[in-house]
């Protein structure tokens, strides 16, 4: 699929560079939506409203989190947002761990995926 024929969602946890991806996307033409799953309790919140063509689900650890958000949030916080994203990381068509990747190394296996 071509972008103008594509429906992409992006979820993952706070800081996972959800919103650096959509943004990278939409200027290459992609139709992007970011979905805040990781504050609701559907757990196909995802399928119900954004209803993507390919789901991409970006990852982080608790630590990296942390260091890029410089909140003082919980390991439990972080781990009811893990949880309510579990449904979303089971369908996803595309799995990225971001803690040791440059936005623009994300772009590049999204680019990589889509195209392939």
């Amino acid at each position: 699929m071509t972008a103008d024929e594509l429906i992409l969602g992006v979820v993952g946890p706070c800081a996972a560079g959800k919103s650096t991806l959509v943004s990278q996307l939409r200027t290459r033409g992609y139709e992007v939506k970011h979905i805040a799953q990781e504050h609701s309790y559907v757990k196909d919140m995802w399928a119900q409203i954004a209803r993507p063509d390919f789901l991409i689900f970006l990852d982080v650890s608790f630590e990296i989190s942390c260091a890029r958000n410089r909140t003082g949030w919980s390991r439990k916080i972080f781990s009811e947002q893990v949880e309510k994203l579990s449904h979303a990381r089971e369908n996803a068509d595309l799995y990225i761990d971001t803690d040791d990747k440059t936005p623009d190394e994300v772009l590049d296996l999204v680019l990589k995926s889509l195209e392939g």
